[in-house]
């Protein structure tokens, strides 16, 4: 059974940082990523990785501020949250099992994406 388990939200003032954790059970993932949701908005792509050292990708909000990677031992995904701003404040998302590259307009939809863990949640202070 496939099972994702999001981790490590919480809340922090602007400026500051939190490491999103997504332990993986029952499968290895040819790509995984993560998404986001807001209050009253749709979920959106934050980043997206292509295991086993493959291409990275984020939403052009975060880049240069948010990290994603992986721990192949651990079967864990990972996003690193640096410079967090108030913005930044939704439901977290961990996904897994993504379409090819070329077929997803970067870092993905939720519809390229067929599994999904329960959420974890950041708020970010002014």
């Amino acid at each position: 059974q496939v099972q994702l388990a999001e981790s490590g939200g919480g809340s922090v003032q602007a400026g500051g940082s939190l490491r999103l954790s997504c332990a993986v059970s029952g499968h290895k993932y040819y790509c995984m990523g993560w998404f986001r949701q807001a209050p009253g908005k749709e979920r959106e792509g934050v980043a997206t990785l292509y295991t086993g050292g493959g291409s990275t990708y984020y939403a052009d909000s975060v880049k240069g501020r948010f990290t994603i990677s992986e721990d192949n031992a651990k079967n864990t995904l990972y996003l690193q949250m640096n410079s967090l701003k108030p913005e930044d404040s939704a439901m977290y998302y961990c996904a897994a099992q993504c379409n090819r590259p070329d077929s997803m307009v970067m870092p993905g939809a939720p519809v390229d994406f067929g599994y999904w863990g329960q959420g974890t949640r950041v708020t970010v202070s002014s």
